[in-house]
C-alpha cells in the first residue's frame, strides 16, 4: 500500500473554492491471476486553514471492471449535528473542474463509509458507467473541523476483469397521460437512500400516495443518481420530477424540473461569484431554482448568498412541520418573503417536507399548483408564476380569488384595477382545524377586514372588499390569532394592479 499525504503547497483556487490536491497514486496493470489491488491515502484535517475540498488523484490502468472505496475519520457528535465530518465523492478522467458534468461519478457526503461503482451498477448516490483508464479523483469535503481535527484514511481498491453489462437508466415519464387543467399537490424536497435518507424510492412513492400527493420532486444532495431509476417504481397516474438539492457550504437550493441525468455543481461560496451561472443553467433547461430552508439553523443550512434571493426563482418559506426550530425558521422566511413582496420583488413561495425518513412525513408541507396538466413542464410553469398555495395536509383545500366586474384572478394572477375600484377578495377553505384563523394581508402591515375564525366543521369563509390598485393581497390561515401560531395554509399573492 502507498500513503499519499496532502501537500499544502499545492493550494490552488480553481473556481470551486479553496482546494488542495494530494500526490498522484498510480496503479499498475494487473499481473496474471491478480483480481484486486488496494492503495491508501492518509492524512489529517485540523486547525483553521482546512480547505473546502481535497482531491485524491489516482491513475487507473486498463482492465479494471470496478472501483470500490472505503474510508474512515473521527466525527464528533453533538446530538442533532456533528463536527469533524468528512464528505466524499468521485470524478472520472473526463474532469473534475467546476461544472464538470461529464466527469462527475457520484457523491454520498458523510452518509456512507464505502461505495462501489462499475459499468453495470453503483452504490446509491453514484453513477454506474465505464471504468475508463486514466486519472480519477476522489473528492473529500472536510466540514466543521475542530482545532484538534480528525485523521482520515481512504482505501481505494481496483477490481480487475472484464466489464459487465451496461447499466440502462429507467427515468420516470415526464408527464401523466390523460390529465388536464387543475390543481395538483406535490412535494419537491424529498430524500432517499440515494443521499442521506433512509427511505427507498419505492417507500417514498407509497408514502406520497397515502399523503394524497399527485407528484414529488427527487432532490438528493449533490447527486443525480436517483433521477436515473425512478421509472422502475413510479406507478401510473403519479409524477416524479427530476431535481437535486444543491448543497453548498453557504446555503442549499433546489434545482427542480431538470432533464433526467442533469447534475448541478455545488463547489462554490458567495465570494466566488458562481451561483448565478448555475441557476441560469437550470433556467435554460426549463427548471426552477428554489432557495431551500433559508433560515434553518445549522452549519451550511442558512442562506448566505444575499437575502434578496436575487439568483433564485422561488423561496421555500415552509419547510417541514411548523413546530420547534422549524417554526422559527419558517416564520423568518415568511416575514422576509413578505418584505420582498412589499418592496415589489416577487419570488413565489414554496412549501416542502424535506423528508429523509418515514417519521418526517412527506407532504408536510406541500404546494398545490395550478397547471395545464400533470407534467414536469406544466408544473414548473405553475411554480414559476406563483399559481400556487401551501398547506401541511391534503385534507386542507381552499379557493382564493379576486373579482372585479367580469374579471377573476387566482394565486399569482394580475387583476387590472384602479383607485376608484373595489375588488372583491374571497377565501374559502375546508378541512382546516377547528378555530383556525384566516387573515387577508397586503403590503407592509396592512390587513383587510377582521380575521375570520373557522368553525368546528373545518370550513372557513372570508369575503372582503379591497381597494383597487393595491399592489397585492394574499391570505394566511393559522391555528390561532397570533403571528406565532402554526400555519395551516399560505397563498401566493394576487396582484391588483
Amino acid at each position: 500500500m502507498t500513503d499519499a499525504h496532502l501537500d499544502r503547497r499545492s493550494l490552488f483556487l480553481a473556481g470551486a473554492g479553496v482546494a488542495t490536491s494530494a500526490a498522484l497514486v498510480t496503479f499498475e496493470p494487473a499481473t496474471a491471476g491478480e483480481r484486486t489491488r488496494t492503495k491508501t491515502f492518509k492524512g489529517r484535517f485540523a486547525g483553521d486553514d482546512v480547505p473546502d475540498w481535497v482531491y485524491l488523484p489516482f491513475r487507473v490502468p486498463k482492465g479494471v471492471r470496478a472501483i470500490s472505496v472505503k474510508y474512515d475519520y473521527a466525527p464528533v457528535s453533538l446530538g442533532p449535528t456533528s463536527l469533524n465530518v468528512v464528505d466524499i465523492g468521485i470524478f472520472d478522467p473526463s474532469g473534475r473542474g467546476l461544472g464538470s458534468t461529464k466527469g462527475f461519478r457520484g457523491w454520498s457526503g458523510g452518509k456512507r463509509r464505502s461505495f462501489r461503482l462499475s459499468r453495470t451498477s453503483a452504490t446509491p448516490g453514484y453513477l454506474a458507467g465505464p471504468i475508463t483508464p486514466g486519472r480519477w479523483n476522489l473528492i473529500l469535503g472536510p466540514y466543521q473541523i475542530t482545532p484538534a481535527g480528525t485523521p482520515y484514511r481512504v482505501d481505494v481498491t481496483l477490481h480487475f476483469g472484464r466489464p459487465g453489462k451496461r447499466f440502462r437508466p429507467r427515468p420516470a415519464p415526464a408527464s401523466v397521460p390523460g390529465t388536464g387543467p387543475g390543481w395538483y399537490r406535490g412535494d419537491l424536497h424529498v430524500h432517499t437512500v440515494h443521499s442521506d435518507g433512509s427511505q427507498t424510492p419505492r417507500d417514498v412513492i407509497g408514502y406520497a400516495r397515502k399523503a394524497g400527493l399527485d407528484f414529488i420532486g427527487t432532490s438528493e444532495h449533490n447527486t443525480s443518481s436517483a433521477q436515473r431509476i425512478w421509472g422502475r417504481v413510479v406507478p401510473k397516474g403519479f409524477l416524479v420530477i427530476p431535481g437535486e438539492e444543491v448543497t453548498t457550504r453557504a446555503g442549499h437550493w433546489l434545482a427542480a424540473g431538470l432533464p433526467t441525468g442533469t447534475w448541478i455543481d455545488w463547489r462554490y461560496r458567495p465570494e466566488d461569484g458562481r451561483l448565478a451561472g448555475f441557476t441560469e443553467r437550470v433556467r435554460r433547461l426549463k427548471g426552477l431554482a428554489i432557495a431551500a430552508h433559508p433560515y434553518q439553523i445549522g452549519g451550511g443550512n442558512g442562506w448566505q448568498f444575499g437575502d434578496d434571493f436575487a439568483e433564485m426563482d422561488a423561496v421555500e418559506v415552509w419547510n417541514g412541520p411548523w413546530s420547534g426550530l422549524n417554526a422559527a425558521a419558517n416564520t423568518k422566511a415568511v416575514a422576509r418573503w413578505h418584505d420582498l413582496l412589499t418592496a415589489g420583488v416577487f419570488k413565489p413561495a414554496v412549501g416542502n417536507s424535506d423528508t429523509h425518513q418515514a417519521a418526517q412525513r412527506i407532504g408536510l408541507a406541500q404546494t398545490v399548483v395550478r397547471a395545464d396538466r400533470l407534467s414536469v413542464a406544466a408544473l414548473m410553469a405553475g411554480y414559476r408564476a406563483g399559481h400556487s398555495w401551501i398547506t401541511g395536509s391534503s385534507a386542507v383545500d381552499l379557493e382564493f380569488t379576486a373579482t372585479l366586474g367580469g374579471s377573476r384572478a387566482e394565486c399569482g394572477d394580475r387583476l387590472a384595477s384602479g383607485p376608484a375600484d373595489q375588488v372583491t377578495v374571497r377565501l374559502h377553505a375546508s378541512g382546516v382545524p377547528a378555530g383556525s384563523v384566516a387573515t387577508l394581508i397586503g403590503p407592509g402591515a396592512t390587513t383587510y377586514g377582521a380575521p375570520v375564525v373557522g368553525g368546528a366543521d373545518g370550513a372557513l369563509l372570508v369575503e372582503q372588499s379591497v381597494p383597487g390598485g393595491t399592489p397585492f393581497v394574499r391570505a394566511e390561515i393559522r391555528q390561532g390569532p397570533a403571528a406565532t401560531d402554526a400555519m395551516v395554509a399560505l397563498t401566493n399573492p394576487i396582484f391588483l394592479t
